[in-house]
């Protein structure tokens, strides 16, 4: 099988279920930027960081994909002549969800508490989470415009939602495994 079709020569593309629609339409930006987020995921778990965290990462980024099927499946088209759904794969459950927080908690149990919000950086592995939750939040921006239009499985807003909280979590975490400072954002009083 050859990668290239030729078929988006001319700016379209084909979702899942065989409509094409416009390179730029908000769909293939939502399932396009989850791609880009799992691609930073992959950065991130190949930083020198613990193996539980690289674990748990690996379990997002099969999480993303499962996102990324689902945003790349045509709502119009999810549902084949014979009553199946067309995407036949485990879709994300409250359980993934769960796993999240409870990683949150059990990270932030390790932590200082928040009295501020913290500038970025300290170290490149830090760096790069917190870029990573940045393309996560971008995400969900689009992917809640996604939904304002064409609704689609509620568990995955809450899981994304849910993501860029844990990687804010895992980038105090890693300043602390790294011993990088933590520096507070502290504004100027006028």
């Amino acid at each position: 099988m050859k990668i290239y079709t030729k078929t988006g020569d001319l700016g379209t593309t084909a979702l899942f279920g065989g409509t094409r629609v416009a390179k730029h339409h908000i769909r293939i930006e939502s399932y396009g930027t989850i791609d880009e987020l799992n691609s930073w995921i992959g950065l991130l778990r190949d930083q020198n960081i613990q193996q539980h965290s690289k674990d748990i990462l690996m379990n997002i980024q099969d999480k993303l994909f499962v996102i990324g099927a689902v945003l790349a499946t045509d709502p119009a088209k999810a549902i084949l002549k014979n009553g199946k759904e067309r995407l036949n794969i485990d879709r994300i459950s409250d359980s993934d969800i769960t796993l999240l927080e409870d990683e949150m908690d059990a990270m932030d149990a390790e932590l200082a508490p928040m009295t501020h919000f913290v500038l970025p950086g300290g170290h490149t592995t830090v760096s790069y989470c917190h870029i990573t939750r940045t393309v996560c939040r971008r995400a969900e921006r689009l992917a809640t415009h996604l939904f304002e239009l064409e609704p689609f499985e509620k568990n995955v807003l809450s899981y994304i939602n849910r993501l860029s909280d844990y990687l804010f979590v895992l980038a105090r975490k890693l300043a602390v495994d790294v011993k990088a400072e933590e520096i507070k954002w502290i504004p100027e009083k006028k």
